[in-house]
C-alpha cells in the first residue's frame, strides 16, 4: 500500500510526464480530476488556453446560512521549453540522488502535486472544511498570461465565486524548505524613450542636433534612478536601463535618433503615472517620444491577514523557525488575486533551479510542502 508521501512523488512523475510547453495542458486536468472527483469542475477554455476550476462548497452539507470562506490553491502546469543540453530526458522523471529531475519539477509541478495531495489527503480523513475549497489552474502562465488566472477571475466574479484566500505555490524558498513565502511583488513597466534629433556630418556639428548630446545632461537622472526610497517590504522602484542605440555604426555620421529602452520594478509606492509625470518634467525641453506600458501591477497582502498569519504558523511549526516575508523576485499569477481583492500569499519549495537546464526538486521539500498544506488546511 502506497504511502501518502510516495503518492505524492508519483502524481508529481505524471504531472512531469506530461510536455505541457506554453500553452498546452496535454490531459493533466482530466488526470488532476480523477484525483479530485467529489470537487465540482468548471473549464474556462479561451483563445486556446485551457484552465480549470475545481470548488467543493461544504458550507452546502452543513446548512451555514453566512457567506462560506473560500480558499483556493492555484498554480500553472505550463512550462518554459526544455532547450538542448539536458543530461536526462526533460519530460521523463529520473529519480537520483534525493531529488526528481524534469522540466516543471520546481516551476510548479511540485507545489501542485504538493497541493492536489493535500486536499486528497484532508478529503480521506474526513475533515469538514468551514466554507469552500477550490483549486484553479491555468495552463498560460509562462506566455503571456493573458486568457489564465486573470481571465478565470474574472469569470468567477460574475457568478459571485471568487475566493476570499488564495494560496499560489510558486517556488518561493531561497536555502531551504519554509525559509521564504511572498506576500507581495513588484510590478513591472516597460518603457521606450527615442530622442529626436536630426542626422548630419560630424565635421560639421552646427548643423546637426545630436540626440546623445541632448540626452547626456539628463541621463544620469534616468539611468539607475530610484523613484522612490523604497519601504520595509519593498526595495526603491527603480529605473533599469536595458538597451540604448541610435546611428548606423559608422564614425562620421551623428545619429538622426536615439531609443533608450527601459523597465522599472515598481512598488505600492510608485505607479505608472508617476513615472510619465517624472520623464516628461525632466525632458520638457528635449524632443522625445515615450511609451510606457505596465505588464503587471505590484501588490502587498497585509502581514496581518489571517492566510499570512496561517501559513507562517504552519512552517514555524513544522520547520521550527519563521519564514522571511518576502516582495522579491519577478511576477506571478498572485497579482492577478491580488487585483480583485483575494488575500494571497505564494509558499512553494526552493527555487534554484527554474527554467534552467535540468531542472529538479528535493523530494523531501515536496513531501515537506504536501504536509504544511495539509496543517493549513486543519487549521483554516
Amino acid at each position: 500500500m502506497q504511502t501518502q508521501n510516495t503518492q505524492t512523488i508519483e502524481v508529481l512523475k505524471q504531472l512531469i510526464a506530461y510536455p505541457s510547453v506554453t500553452p498546452q495542458e496535454c490531459g493533466i486536468y482530466k488526470f488532476i480530476r480523477e484525483i479530485l472527483p467529489e470537487f465540482r469542475a468548471l473549464e474556462f477554455d479561451k483563445n486556446g488556453v485551457k484552465n480549470v476550476f475545481l470548488y467543493k462548497d461544504f458550507a452546502q452539507s452543513q446548512n451555514i446560512e453566512s457567506k462560506p470562506v473560500h480558499l483556493c490553491f492555484a498554480g500553472h502546469i505550463d512550462v518554459v521549453p526544455a532547450g538542448e543540453g539536458w543530461e536526462s530526458d526533460p519530460f521523463v522523471p529520473l529519480e537520483k540522488d534525493g531529488f526528481l529531475y524534469g522540466r516543471g519539477a520546481q516551476d510548479m509541478k511540485g507545489g501542485v502535486a504538493a497541493f492536489v495531495c493535500a486536499i486528497r489527503e484532508f478529503l480521506d480523513s474526513n475533515a469538514m472544511f468551514n466554507g469552500i475549497l477550490s483549486v484553479l489552474l491555468t495552463s498560460d502562465e509562462e506566455g503571456d498570461a493573458v486568457f489564465g488566472t486573470k481571465y478565470v477571475l474574472e469569470e468567477l466574479q460574475k457568478i459571485d465565486l471568487l475566493p476570499n484566500f488564495a494560496v499560489v505555490a510558486e517556488p518561493t524558498c531561497v536555502e531551504k524548505f519554509g525559509d521564504m513565502i511572498k506576500v507581495g511583488r513588484r510590478g513591472s513597466i516597460n518603457g521606450k524613450l527615442i530622442i529626436l534629433g536630426k542626422q548630419g556630418h560630424v565635421a560639421y556639428p552646427s548643423k546637426c542636433v545630436n540626440p546623445v548630446e541632448l540626452i547626456a545632461p539628463v541621463l544620469s537622472r534616468i539611468a539607475g534612478f530610484d523613484l522612490d526610497k523604497g519601504s520595509v517590504e519593498f526595495e526603491p522602484s527603480k529605473i533599469v536601463i536595458t538597451d540604448i542605440r541610435g546611428g548606423m555604426e559608422v564614425v562620421n555620421v551623428t545619429p538622426n535618433t536615439l531609443k533608450i529602452m527601459f523597465n522599472v520594478r515598481n512598488s505600492t509606492l510608485t505607479h505608472l503615472e508617476d513615472l510619465q509625470t517624472y520623464l516628461e518634467n525632466l525632458l520638457k525641453a528635449i524632443p522625445h517620444h515615450l511609451e510606457l506600458k505596465q505588464s503587471s501591477k505590484p501588490f502587498l497582502t497585509d502581514t496581518s491577514n489571517k492566510i499570512v498569519q496561517k501559513m507562517q504558523e504552519v512552517l514555524e511549526l513544522q520547520n521550527g523557525f519563521a519564514p522571511i516575508l518576502s516582495t522579491s523576485g519577478g511576477t506571478s499569477d498572485a497579482r492577478y488575486f491580488a487585483e480583485f481583492g483575494v488575500s494571497v500569499v505564494e509558499c512553494g519549495v526552493c527555487n534554484d533551479r527554474i527554467h534552467s537546464l535540468n531542472e529538479r526538486v528535493r523530494i523531501s521539500e515536496v513531501i515537506a510542502l504536501q504536509k504544511s498544506f495539509l496543517e493549513l488546511l486543519h487549521r483554516f
